[in-house]
């Protein structure tokens, strides 16, 4: 057993410097498999892919129309239409059979071959058949006109798709296009989730008298899929070290990452520390963050496994799962969404003063007379509806007095 020197609550960094310290310890890479393209959406990608060959394999027709030589249809138009013979068509998906001659035009449809001699197409539209072997056309062309380019879309060997990318419903349609039929993704961590609290009862159970539902349990189960990852709800512990102990070696036994809600404070009924502190090879990084909300979040290790406890209030729940595990599950995946992007917003009522601590206060981000401003929603932690009524969360550093009405903030996109 190794054991933190460092009481509970004593050292209290702020959130990045948490992460920094947490992070110091990872020792956990990526594990790569293989999966099928149409089980790849959402999955991070484990290496770089690069273009096999050029795509498009060869010159296609973007239009229905007639293949020509670009400089047999120079003068063409409504007042002087150039008359060309008609000596062929391409069938799709076949090589073309017949080559492109001055004074001749090649029937074409959409996406087919370019024929051999052709350097345009002239679009339907603009042409009219004066016979069965003459075509009428009565607009130009320039040189690569109404056709795509062999490698206009990829080069062989360019680089497509980064490593760490979680891959889009448009991605999938680009590794089928290089013929990617099996994915090289990185393997799904399997995080474990111990809701913990005597009040707690099943969602689907009705409450009795000072009961609550579980929310943790089904919202943390969601975040961790939101991430990528596979969540195992391990369901309610009691405040009993003998039912929660269990229910931890259980988690330990299988799974990549562990989550404990609730039980993290200092109370006397607060047992995730100290059944860490029973376990051999644990390391607790840190035990209380200056953070509002989710002051009592404690980050540690047994073994190279990450261990989570957060608040059981469920908006403490969720604002810390997003600043410190769902980062880590991104470790496990190696993905690079964690780079978070923000939007501009003008803040449309005041944010109070914090404690001293870092502030992440729930918004609702909307368009108001052509200008994007961010509505706190303010709440108590354990009000789950704060955070259902926004769609975004300012953050406010600990130095920070408030924020006045009115001015300009940086919201974090859900």
């Amino acid at each position: 057993m190794s054991l933190n020197p460092i009481s509970a609550f004593t050292d209290v960094p702020l959130p990045e410097e948490a992460l920094t310290r947490f992070f110091a310890e990872w020792q956990l890479e990526p594990q790569r498999e293989l999966v099928a393209l149409d089980s790849a959406l959402g999955r991070c990608l484990f290496e770089d892919v690069r273009a096999p060959g050029d795509l498009p394999a060869f010159v296609r027709s973007t239009v229905d129309g007639y293949a020509v030589r670009a400089v047999d249809v120079a003068g063409a138009s409504r007042a002087a239409p150039i008359v060309l013979r008609v000596i062929g068509e391409v069938p799709m998906g076949q090589e073309p059979q017949v080559a492109v001659l001055p004074g001749t035009a090649v029937k074409i449809h959409t996406g087919a071959m370019l024929p051999p001699g052709a350097d345009g197409v002239i679009m339907v539209e603009w042409t009219s058949l004066r016979d069965d072997h003459h075509v009428i056309v009565t607009q130009r062309v320039a040189s690569g006109g109404n056709s795509i380019a062999r490698g206009e879309d990829v080069v062989a060997g360019q680089l497509l798709l980064t490593k760490g990318r979680r891959l889009r419903p448009d991605d999938i349609g680009g590794l089928a296009a290089i013929g990617l039929a099996q994915v090289p993704v990185a393997r799904r961590p399997l995080v474990a989730l111990i809701s913990s609290g005597d009040e707690l009862v099943p969602a689907y159970r009705e409450p009795g008298p000072a009961e609550v539902r579980d929310i943790n349990g089904a919202l943390l189960a969601a975040l961790v899929q939101e991430a990528g990852c596979i969540p195992w709800h391990l369901g309610i512990s009691r405040d009993d070290p003998v039912q929660f102990r269990q229910l931890v070696h259980t988690a330990l036994a299988s799974a990549d990452a562990v989550i404990v809600s609730g039980g993290s404070s200092v109370g006397t009924r607060d047992l995730t520390r100290a059944i860490l502190e029973e376990l051999p090879d644990s390391r607790i990084v840190v035990h209380g963050v200056a953070v509002r909300p989710g002051k009592p979040t404690l980050l540690a290790y047994v073994g190279k496994h990450p261990f989570f406890g957060l608040p059981g209030n469920p908006v403490s729940a969720f604002a810390t799962f997003r600043l410190f595990v769902r980062p880590a599950l991104g470790r496990f995946l190696g993905s690079m969404e964690e780079q978070r992007f923000t939007v501009r917003a003008r803040l449309k009522r005041p944010i109070p003063p914090s404690d001293g601590r870092e502030d992440y206060v729930q918004v609702r981000v909307f368009e108001d007379i052509g200008e994007i401003v961010a509505e706190p929603v303010l709440g108590k932690s354990n009000l789950i509806f704060t955070v259902v009524r926004a769609n975004g969360v300012v953050r406010m550093p600990a130095t920070v007095k408030g924020i006045p009405e009115g001015q300009m903030v940086d919201v974090w996109p859900y």
